[in-house]
């Protein structure tokens, strides 16, 4: 990976209680060391002065551990904002679609977006197709994100390392590249030392 500078952003998506939450519940989940990872990469980009935006969902769905009045709307501590980062409240799939998330990146001059976040399959994903059909530079963190197995629309049970390898899959190349932590990390302190 090329060397990240001002250009770049990070976007932390649904880094939310309510997937904790889940899991303590028996959602059996992906990628353990995912959060870990989050919060790695926020504290490189805050470290190097660069961008970070969190994403939170506010869910009107109604029993949902995501609506605003629930302890699962809260962020994750370890991965949670500063009072000096933005955090973009969305109510849909993807954080571009009723936040200013684009414009804040247009107007940072932010060309490429690190992203990473909770669940692959969902949000994370909608989020990125956009983003590279917004034409932003779009790298998806593989291992600073996660998913739940799920029952298929057949009925049978998908995992979560399936559903997460088919995602990562299917954004490849036309919405993103897929990078690990190592080597994002490996492109912020590339880009220090230049």
């Amino acid at each position: 990976m090329a060397a990240l500078g001002k250009e770049a952003a990070l976007i932390l998506i649904d880094v939310q209680k309510a997937f904790v939450e889940m899991e303590e519940a028996g959602r059996r989940r992906n990628n353990p060391q995912a959060v870990a990872n989050m919060a790695r990469l926020l504290e490189a980009f805050r470290n190097r002065g660069l961008a970070a935006f969190h994403v939170r969902h506010a869910s009107k769905e109604p029993g949902s551990l995501l609506r605003p009045e629930r302890s699962g709307y809260e962020a994750i501590g370890e991965a949670a904002e500063r009072a000096d980062e933005p955090v973009l409240v969305k109510h849909v799939n993807s954080a571009f679609i009723g936040t200013d998330l684009e414009q804040r990146l247009r107007d940072g001059g932010y060309e490429t977006v690190v992203i990473a976040g909770i669940t692959t399959n969902h949000c994370v994903e909608t989020t990125t197709r956009m983003a590279g059909n917004l034409g932003f530079d779009a790298r998806l963190v593989e291992d600073a994100c996660y998913t739940f197995d799920r029952v298929g629309h057949s009925g049978e049970v998908e995992s979560a390392e399936a559903i997460h390898a088919m995602t990562l899959s299917n954004l490849d190349g036309e919405f993103a590249r897929i990078e690990t932590t190592e080597t994002v990390l490996a492109a912020l302190r590339h880009s220090a030392a230049a």
